[in-house]
């Protein structure tokens, strides 16, 4: 297509032009086809450590903890740390696992930095279902990217929240950037 004249109209297309943009995210479809609560009858984070680290999305593994994107991301980049074992709550964990899991903390807030130039971060734990842990059984510190211009009404008005890249390219960049040390 080298001339505005080879573009196609799209009036004839199925549906009426207005005045909205529309945001196709056909990625999507895996959580909606998987219903509203994928892993009931397993843990996803006991889960998660069986499989290799590109299909469960796992950025780094420790020897206590490791690190993986979250399916159901805040902002791309969005990251996890858990411990192994499955315990629902922060006391229940061996000083051991607590050093583990802040040093992973900050080489994935290091590498996040990094990789996606963010301004800022969200960091942590929802501990029961009462207060918001939507996998309440297993451990789990969020660390959230955010970025001064990340803001938008969409998540408020549409209950949508955009984001640009795909969870496997987001696991990929961020495992390329791990430090070998980090990675056990």
């Amino acid at each position: 297509m080298t001339d505005d004249a080879s573009l196609e109209s799209a009036a004839h297309l199925a549906g009426v032009p207005d005045e909205f943009q529309r945001l196709w995210t056909p990625h999507r479809m895996a959580y909606i086809e998987g219903g509203p609560q994928p892993h009931v009858d397993e843990c996803p984070f006991c889960w998660a450590p069986q499989q290799d680290d590109e299909t469960a999305l796992i950025v780094a593994r420790g020897t206590r903890a490791f690190v993986l994107l979250n399916l159901f991301p805040y902002n791309s980049g969005h990251l996890l740390v858990c411990p192994y074992r499955h315990i629902p709550l922060y006391d229940d964990a061996t000083a051991e696992e607590v050093a583990e899991i802040g040093a992973l903390t900050q080489t994935a807030m290091r590498v996040v930095r990094s990789v996606s130039n963010n301004d800022g971060f969200n960091i942590g734990m929802n501990q029961g279902a009462v207060a918001g842990a939507g996998i309440a059984g297993h451990l789990h510190q969020h660390i959230v990217p955010r970025w001064a211009q990340d803001a938008n009404f969409f998540p408020i008005i549409a209950r949508t929240k955009a984001l640009p890249q795909l969870l496997g390219d987001v696991r990929r960049a961020l495992a390329e950037a791990w430090p070998a040390a980090d990675s056990h």
